[in-house]
């Protein structure tokens, strides 16, 4: 398989992308890459890349950066990295595109260069939740700060479908993320969202879930619009990173605290690693007819690694094929 890696997207761009790129090829047989971005950076940090025949460089001389307005930038730069990447999809040339720039500009460029799913009305990016049941599904964590309940309605689909094909989950539990367990919780947006759930058919919905018992697995998928489910994922990932920073200066107390962290250490390292989002690397734009996979915007060489070869999985599930055989039902935007 043929992924398209955006190397001068990400606050580490290219030196870690490339880093993390070189991993995953070493890692997997049936990978190539495409290596989208200046010829002059690729080569100063991979100058073998040039005669390695599982890559092939596309050049391209424009980045949208994060500061700047994804939709006037896209019109302005058709020649950015994330827009090639994509269109490289759209072409058939590559079968995944990643990248670990601005999040707005990969949607943009998916959306105009790779295209929605038949009766997808926004697309949704969807992540793992580190849950004491495993991993589970998060949606939309990002792609649309401003959504209807009619998009919501579609979220728990493309969370269904693509959490019974990542996770092997064959019938799926679908909450709703709000401020309370009760059907009436919730501002307007979660109230009618609970109410188009509730009639679904075919779709397990069990109804409302708070924001403290995300961690317990209850949920196999959790819906909500991209301005909560982006706040949710950050502010897990902060606890996660402040917990581990308070363990360790409570294990640096004294001589026998340290010595209780010389005998933890391996069970620690197995929780950490559970809640790192860089072993997960990436998360896919559902309702895109290519596979988009959204990376954090600090991603070092594990992350990227991790989202490479995640993406590989990805295709080889068939994962798109099985989203777009849902006949999802159009919505008409105001």
């Amino acid at each position: 398989m043929r992924i398209a890696l955006d190397v001068m997207g990400g606050d580490h761009a290219p030196q870690e992308i490339l880093a993390g790129a070189k991993e995953a090829l070493a890692a997997s047989d049936t990978l190539d890459l495409m290596l989208v971005g200046d010829l002059e950076a690729v080569l100063k940090y991979w100058p073998e890349a040039k005669s390695d025949t599982r890559i092939e460089i596309v050049h391209c001389d424009e980045v949208i950066e994060m500061h700047e307005h994804p939709a006037m930038a896209y019109r302005k730069k058709k020649n950015a990295s994330i827009t090639v990447a994509s269109r490289l999809v759209r072409d058939g040339e590559a079968q995944g595109v990643i990248s670990a720039g601005s999040t707005g500009a990969q949607m943009v460029a998916a959306l105009f260069e790779i295209g929605r799913m038949e009766g997808v009305n926004r697309p949704a990016i969807a992540s793992f939740i580190p849950t004491l049941r495993g991993p589970r599904v998060i949606l939309d964590i990002g792609a649309n700060t401003d959504s209807l309940a009619e998009n919501l309605r579609q979220f728990s689909w493309l969370g269904k479908i693509y959490c019974s094909v990542a996770l092997g989950i064959a019938d799926p539990r679908v909450y709703l993320l709000s401020n309370g367990a009760e059907a009436e919780k919730g501002d307007e947006l979660i109230q009618k969202t609970h109410s188009l759930l509730a009639e679904e058919e075919g779709l397990r919905f069990c109804g409302n879930i708070e924001g403290r018992d995300l961690f317990s697995g209850d949920a196999d998928v959790v819906v909500t619009d991209g301005f909560a489910g982006n706040i949710a994922l950050k502010t897990m990932e902060g606890t996660a990173e402040a917990l581990f920073a308070m363990m360790k200066e409570a294990f640096m107390a004294d001589a026998r605290s340290k010595l209780g962290a010389v005998l933890l250490k391996p069970a620690l390292r197995k929780v950490k690693s559970r809640l790192d989002y860089e072993e997960i690397g990436g998360a896919p734009l559902l309702g895109v007819r290519g596979l988009s996979v959204v990376c954090h915007g600090s991603s070092n060489a594990k992350a990227i690694r991790a989202a490479i070869l995640k993406a590989g999985e990805w295709v080889d599930s068939g994962l798109l094929a099985k989203l777009s055989a849902h006949q999802f039902k159009p919505i008409v935007s105001p």
